[in-house]
């Protein structure tokens, strides 16, 4: 069913969405185009159930991202485990769906994953699914959180009756860790507005010389939070050796976070001042420009569902070097849009690093390929087209009817 079609229907599907907060982030970013599709393309009803957006990654919804979108906020949902607090929000979820009263009750996150799909599945809502953004759970844990996450995990999938991945890794992820068996999960890819990743190259000219590149550099970027396990003392270390190879090589950091103070240390202590710019944090609406001055990406987090922005490198026609975590070997093909290397090995990376930087035609050729095979793919129209179909499939299962 296509989106033109869906609006000649005589039904709508009333969907609560539940995550934990609005950051700038892909979760986040995935669940609000999925929430304004819904109402825009199909018709629907749909609230979005919210906690406050703490930290230093900046807030969709002060910045007027959300619209008209209804939502409703619950100050005791949070990231962090709080027995207390987590018992007064799932108190407060059941409260909201015995009065919105949805069809669908979709969970993002991991907290708001655990209370949200309790909370459905005790109010007998028809269809309960949740979205694997990330696994909670991470070889970098201690062995008693891990398992800890793990098991609350099965769980929370216990009460629900879908689970869509981000990634096919993240159902591998999930399976060899018994939540769910494989027929439970659907990998539906996190979408987004491709065009103008696929339009950036307009503004590469003004944001090369707002940085101060020259047309001689070779600009890497990485796009993350400057925060724990996102790899980016990896990235400094081995930019000792990719500058001595090729002194035109430029970093371009587009992020903030707690570590901003220790890596701007780390490079001044390598005397690699010069050679890296930290742009801080950046609307999700400006990262295109921001790639549009790269000439290539690199991701370097050690754990991640989906980093939203290789696809978005790719459909730029920026090739990427990548960590083989979790589903980056879906978008980044070894050789073909780019380059993996193990997590944690500043060798290989730099080795990849310096071959990037070298052959400008590569670069171009793996770029072209990104682009070529993944803009249609990453589409938010297909995301929650796809997402859609899913929950009438639920619903007609549930035999429920949805609202007219």
């Amino acid at each position: 069913m296509n989106a033109s079609s869906s609006l000649n229907r005589e039904k709508f599907v009333r969907v609560l969405h539940v995550i934990t907060r609005m950051i700038i982030g892909g979760a986040q970013e995935n669940t609000l185009l999925n929430c304004l599709d819904l109402v825009q393309l199909y018709g629907d009803d749909v609230l979005l159930v919210t906690g406050p957006a703490l930290g230093p990654e900046g807030d969709l919804i002060s910045q007027g991202r959300t619209g008209d979108l209804p939502v409703r906020m619950i100050d005791s949902l949070r990231r962090n485990i709080h027995p207390l607090r987590d018992a007064t929000a799932a108190r407060q979820l059941r409260q909201v769906i015995r009065q919105y009263k949805p069809d669908v009750v979709h969970t993002h996150s991991a907290k708001g994953g655990m209370l949200g799909r309790w909370a459905g599945w005790a109010e007998k809502v028809p269809a309960v699914v949740h979205t694997v953004h990330g696994a909670p759970f991470h070889p970098y844990q201690p062995a008693a959180s891990r398992r800890f996450f793990a098991a609350c995990e099965r769980w929370a999938a216990k009460r629900c009756h879908r689970l869509i991945s981000v990634a096919d890794a993240m159902t591998d992820l999930m399976v060899d860790a018994c939540v769910a068996p494989r027929e439970k999960f659907i990998t539906i890819h996190s979408g987004m507005n491709v065009q103008p990743f696929y339009d950036a190259d307009q503004h590469r000219t003004e944001m090369r010389r707002h940085y101060g590149f020259v047309d001689e550099d070779i600009v890497i970027g990485k796009i993350a939070r400057l925060f724990h396990l996102k790899g980016h003392a990896d990235l400094i270390e081995s930019a000792k050796d990719v500058v001595a190879a090729n002194a035109r090589v430029k970093f371009l950091l587009v992020g903030d976070g707690i570590l901003k103070d220790s890596l701007q240390r780390r490079v001044d202590e390598l005397g690699l001042t010069k050679h890296f710019v930290f742009a801080g944090l950046v609307p999700p609406t400006d990262v295109p420009r921001q790639l549009s001055a790269m000439d290539g990406l690199a991701h370097t987090s050690y754990r991640e569902g989906l980093a939203r922005a290789l696809p978005q490198a790719l459909i730029a026609g920026r090739p990427v070097v990548s960590y083989d975590v979790d589903g980056a070997r879906e978008v980044c093909i070894s050789g073909e849009t780019g380059f993996l290397v193990p997590p944690g090995d500043i060798e290989a990376l730099t080795r990849a690093l310096i071959d990037l930087a070298a052959d400008p035609q590569q670069r171009q050729t793996m770029g072209n390929a990104g682009r070529s095979r993944f803009t249609d793919q990453f589409k938010h129209e297909t995301m929650t087209r796809r997402i859609r179909d899913l929950y009438e499939e639920l619903l007609a299962e549930s035999g429920a009817h949805t609202g007219s």
